[in-house]
């Protein structure tokens, strides 16, 4: 949680005010709770950056390609966006533009153009860089949970661009995971229900 740690002097790898399960957010005047909303929050915020860092990885060894993005180039601009989210949870004066809502759309118009229409759920799989879009799917979605827990709390107010944003997230996570199987080949599997 680096923002967390912004009121120290320099970064620390540890400082041990945090050892009786307490941490602070932005502003450091007051300590709360490890397990607050705030703070779990924080860390599913932080969670579904790191895992798009794994995406990232992963989606180098393809080199997909999305108009003239990389797939990489858009989780990198995902990851910058969720970091200013991020800081918004913890009490910084900061707020998701609505260009970066507007971007976010016109990628998900954009895969949905190259992919047949969608009817059905799909079971997950096809390719490894599928799942894992899926998998970082579900975890913007319990982001996105957690950030509204936090705004319904009333301790910090989230704007309604960092909401809309979160939403989107999860669809474009969607359409990303339909893309690479339907780049690679794939032909993805509706679950029987039986």
């Amino acid at each position: 949680m680096e923002i967390v740690d912004r009121c120290y002097n320099s970064f620390m790898l540890y400082s041990r005010k945090g050892d009786k399960g307490t941490t602070t957010t932005f502003g450091c005047d007051q300590r709360i709770s490890k397990s607050s909303a705030i703070a779990e929050a924080l860390g599913v915020l932080d969670e579904i950056n790191s895992f798009l860092g794994l995406c990232k990885v992963h989606e180098k060894a393809v080199s997909y390609k999305l108009s003239a993005f990389s797939f990489s180039e858009i989780i990198h601009q995902v990851q910058q966006n969720l970091f200013v989210i991020q800081a918004e949870v913890a009490g910084a004066q900061k707020s998701t533009e609505e260009s970066k809502i507007k971007e976010i759309e016109k990628m998900i118009d954009a895969i949905e153009k190259e992919l047949p229409p969608i009817k059905t759920f799909f079971i997950s799989g096809g390719t490894e860089l599928s799942a894992l879009f899926d998998i970082a799917r579900t975890i913007a979605r319990k982001a996105e949970r957690r950030v509204v827990e936090v705004e319904e709390e009333g301790k910090v107010k989230i704007g309604s661009n960092s909401l809309s944003y979160l939403n989107r997230l999860s669809s474009l996570l969607y359409a990303l995971a339909r893309l690479t199987n339907h780049k690679s080949g794939i032909n993805e599997e509706s679950p029987s229900y039986k």
